[in-house]
């Protein structure tokens, strides 16, 4: 057949027709087969819509005494700060586990080493970290930093590690063929290439570190979470909303600076 006369066809992964629409059917029916498997059962979800439905009604209006506002304002500045120092510290130790993390910059033995690592800091959820900080460290904020900024490392590390990955080499070649040190080569020929990237993922870490600092509370990690779990288990329920609408003005805030830094810096 002449090659004008070939109709385009649609690239696909699949050898066959029959092979598509059978591991179609297989994850269809894998769906299915975890839904039951958890327990998604129809009539609960109906009733459990039902039952929500009246307990929206036990959260209004949102309710909170004087003292019981201050406390809000006292541990939702505790989680703010508890974001910001986490934040400073998780970059300052990614940095290097980023530059040693390239494939391109770093030799293999050490790539690996922190790559496992970064692996590692993001295989766990930020709760289970913060157990873990609870029974070394004890309650209190001071494992709220260590849970948020183990978790900053490993997001931190990656992306920027990829950024790395991706940057001009030729510009880095030139650096280096005029003489620069190692040292100069990072400083004139990889860095400017990464800052804009830089600044715009700092930011939005921060953003997820002022939401991950409202939650970790929960298990005794620092933070406006401590007073959620408390009101819950009180069943105060107006109370709860009225934490919930500061946890919601506070990350609306962190994300609206979030939005105009990367804004300015893409």
């Amino acid at each position: 057949m002449a090659a004008g006369n070939r109709t385009w066809e649609r690239p696909t992964v699949f050898p066959t027709r029959g092979v598509k629409w059978a591991v179609y059917a297989g994850i269809v029916g894998f769906f299915v087969w975890s839904g039951f498997g958890v327990g998604a059962d129809p009539g609960r979800i109906i009733q459990g819509l039902g039952s929500a439905a009246s307990l929206i009604g036990d959260f209004l209006p949102p309710t909170a005494t004087p003292r019981q506002a201050e406390r809000i304002l006292d541990k939702m500045l505790e989680s703010v700060a508890m974001a910001m120092i986490s934040t400073l510290t998780g970059i300052l130790l990614s940095v290097p586990i980023a530059f040693m993390a390239a494939e391109n910059l770093s030799p293999k033995p050490l790539y690996a080493i922190n790559r496992g690592f970064i692996s590692i800091s993001r295989a766990f959820n930020a709760i289970i970290i913060a157990i873990i900080a609870v029974k070394a460290v004890g309650f209190g904020p001071l494992a709220g930093i260590l849970t948020i900024t183990f978790k900053t490392v490993g997001f931190f590390s990656k992306l920027l590690a990829e950024d790395l990955e991706d940057i001009d080499m030729g510009s880095v070649d030139a650096v280096r063929a005029s003489g620069a040190s190692p040292v100069q080569t990072l400083l004139y020929g990889v860095v400017p290439q990464i800052i804009p990237r830089f600044a715009g993922l700092s930011v939005y870490r921060w953003d997820i570190n002022i939401r991950t600092s409202t939650i970790i509370g929960i298990v005794g990690a620092g933070g406006i979470g401590s007073v959620l779990l408390t009101a819950f288990n009180r069943y105060d329920y107006q109370y709860v909303t009225a934490i919930l609408l500061a946890i919601i003005a506070v990350v609306l805030v962190a994300e609206s600076v979030s939005a105009v830094v990367r804004r300015r810096y893409n």
